[in-house]
């Protein structure tokens, strides 16, 4: 009697994804997949690449090399692109409408998905209140799931910090995405808000949503993870089970500051680093001038 194995689907492949800033190579020759079901966490040592590959994978950077797909399909190098095929992200520095309402900065989530043009909103007419109608509802839905319905109407700037991570979720999730992408969900936040942050997270997973998550807290990641990837100077070092990844000795040398063979020295992480800063402020000043004009 054959015995049918089901094969893992994958959600997201990157394939040789390299990035270079100058004669400086961040991220180099990454293989790497996200399947349906999964958690994924990615962790490394500071100056490792993780954001600069994130953001290979979000369209914020267009990698030197290689190709980023969801679904089988080759993603543009587009932010808005790249969130309307379906992956959302959040960031590690909290990018919420500070001066905007709870809800009002979930609906901003929702503008992918929704078909109404600019006439449409002008003369709001009957399919464009429809549309607004059932924005709202899904909104309340995604506070409600979050836990921050009750402060609909709170300004942004007003909610505590767990809670401000919470509702950046949540406009996450109002793209309808297939994966999510979590950078340092839990920076800054004490015990009890990493233990509601880790249920949401298997929440979300079973909403049937992929998550891959970067995060400096070891147990956090160990806890979630069905598999673990560990970039080290932009190259993909291991990858495995929450098990085998703290087995290795190799990660355990890369955190503790201990050279391995092939590692090329504190200095090189230290120019990655820089690197993924200085391309990271050229891209938020390039988006503010862009909300003024």
């Amino acid at each position: 009697m054959t015995t049918m194995t089901t094969q893992p689907t994958p959600v997201l492949e990157a394939r040789d994804v390299t990035m270079r800033f100058g004669g400086l190579t961040a991220v180099r020759s990454v293989d790497f997949t996200v399947n349906a079901g999964e958690i994924v966490g990615l962790i490394g040592p500071n100056g490792a690449g993780k954001t600069t590959f994130f953001n290979c994978l979000t369209g914020l950077y267009v990698p030197t090399e290689g190709t980023v797909s969801y679904k089988g399909t080759v993603l543009p190098p587009k932010p808005h692109l790249v969130t309307q095929a379906g992956i959302a992200r959040t960031f590690q520095n909290i990018r919420l409408f500070s001066n905007m309402t709870v809800l009002e900065n979930v609906l901003v989530g929702r503008h992918t998905r929704t078909k109404e043009g600019l006439w449409s909103a002008l003369l709001r007419g009957p399919g464009f209140k429809k549309a607004e109608r059932a924005s709202e509802e899904r909104a309340m839905e995604l506070l409600e799931f979050i836990g921050l319905a009750h402060k609909r109407d709170h300004l942004a700037r007003n909610l505590p910090y767990g809670e401000q991570r919470k509702l950046e979720i949540a406009r996450a999730l109002a793209s309808e995405p297939g994966l999510l992408l979590l950078d340092e969900p839990t920076a800054g936040m004490n015990p009890q808000e990493t233990r509601t942050t880790e249920e949401l997270v298997f929440a979300i997973r079973d909403k049937g949503i992929a998550v891959l998550l970067i995060e400096h807290d070891m147990r956090f990641v160990f806890n979630l993870s069905d598999r673990v990837a560990v970039l080290v100077q932009g190259e993909k070092l291991v990858e495995g089970t929450p098990e085998i990844v703290q087995a290795d000795e190799r990660v355990v040398a890369a955190y503790l500051g201990e050279p391995f063979e092939g590692d090329p020295g504190e200095a090189e992480a230290a120019e990655v680093e820089a690197a993924e800063a200085a391309a990271d402020a050229t891209s938020t000043t390039s988006s503010t001038k862009g909300e003024a004009k």
